[in-house]
């Protein structure tokens, strides 16, 4: 997964530069962006069906596949010099279509690997991973786009795919029975059963109402950080390729501050403080004028949402029956990657019509207005109990 990751931060870093590069319109670069996560919106509930019912190995050896596939068509159009506008609307879609079902199924099938002691070690683990790829990714790619061209980007993640593929063959999963009624249940109801659940269970609900403001509002960077490098700091290829790598220097740290808290348990201040914290650090962001500036701030802010994301992931597994873990993380994936079109359109459209910075300051100033009702909401829900 770490090979893997790397190339897709590699092509996260490029696909960006690449649709800005073709329009010069920030608000077309946010639909691509929006695009790649629209299916999500679309069919994550239903991808959680499926999850709970079909074996997961088999099913990553399809969504990796696929994905393999549809980023080297990308890297033939990039290459031969046809690439236009509408190619990146459509192999966004696909992606984020293959991404709907593959982004649940690699967080439930983590279980099956390690067993529930180690769960939250495991999904620490994870996102160490995750964030080293997501440290180096963006510099390689920075540097590859200066030298060899965007398109390499795309070459080199596609071919990651095939780690993953070689991996799974060598992996064999404890496999989870699935209960008998779950199988006779029509797909709503299924859908239905899994929705009362969360509902029903505050801690996966409040969890997931502040995953809602965090994931729509202040994971928009692949909208952001290219319009503001390139209208405010006057940069190139390589700086922007920096500025991600400080983003995923401090992501990292903040997935090992997660690792070395992880054998005790989530902490409440990261899941209901940090969020407040974010939306400050994004405010500071669009006022900085310096590259350095720009890259510690920006540092500090990858630091708190994965610290925040870490924690709320491992909150929702450790809360959660094995019988429903497909259909919760899907709803995780459903307002992680699903909220991002609404958040990639708004900070788009910021950009576009006040200025490059304005989408990290809007951005900012949404997660801490939208922050204040689930306050109030939590405490009037304590004094009713």
């Amino acid at each position: 997964m770490c090979i893997s990751t790397i190339g897709t931060w590699m092509q996260n870093t490029a696909q960006p530069w690449l649709a800005y590069s073709l329009t010069k319109s920030a608000l077309l670069l946010s639909v691509v962006s929006a695009l790649q996560f629209l299916p999500a919106l679309l069919f994550s509930l239903f991808a959680g069906v499926l999850i709970d019912r079909l074996p997961k190995k088999r099913m990553l050896i399809i969504t990796q596949s696929l994905s393999l596939v549809i980023t080297f068509a990308l890297w033939l159009l990039v290459k031969s010099g046809g690439i236009q506008y509408w190619h990146l609307l459509v192999t966004a879609s696909l992606l984020g279509l293959v991404n709907t079902l593959d982004m649940p199924l690699r967080q439930s099938f983590v279980v099956e690997m390690v067993g529930h002691e180690d769960l939250m070690n495991a999904i620490a683990l994870n996102s160490l991973t995750f964030n080293v790829a997501r440290m180096i990714g963006p510099s390689i790619a920075g540097i590859l786009m200066g030298t060899l061209g965007v398109s390499a980007c795309f070459l080199i993640n596609s071919l990651s795919f095939g780690a993953v593929l070689i991996s799974l063959f060598f992996i064999h999963p404890v496999a989870c029975a699935v209960p008998e009624q779950t199988e006779r249940q029509g797909v709503f109801e299924s859908i239905g059963e899994g929705l009362r659940y969360i509902r029903h269970n505050e801690t996966l609900f409040i969890t997931l109402l502040f995953m809602v403001v965090v994931s729509t509002f202040a994971l928009n960077y692949s909208v952001t950080i290219p319009v503001f490098a390139t209208q405010v700091l006057g940069l190139a290829e390589t700086g922007y390729g920096f500025l991600m790598s400080a983003l995923g220097a401090g992501a990292l740290v903040g997935a090992l501050f997660v690792a070395a808290l992880s054998k005790s348990g989530p902490r409440r201040y990261i899941l209901f403080f940090l969020p407040v914290l974010t939306g400050i650090v994004l405010i500071l962001i669009g006022n900085t004028n310096s590259f350095l500036s720009t890259g510690i701030s920006l540092a500090i802010g990858g630091f708190l949402f994965v610290s925040y994301l870490s924690t709320a992931n491992s909150n929702l597994q450790i809360h959660t029956e094995d019988r429903f873990r497909g259909r919760v993380m899907s709803v995780y994936s459903l307002v992680v990657a699903g909220s991002s079109p609404i958040g990639n359109l708004f900070v788009g459209a910021a950009d576009n019509w006040f200025g490059a910075r304005m989408g990290f300051i809007a951005s900012g100033i949404a997660v801490i207005v939208f922050i204040v009702p689930i306050y109030i909401f939590m405490f009037a829900r304590r004094n009713r109990v």
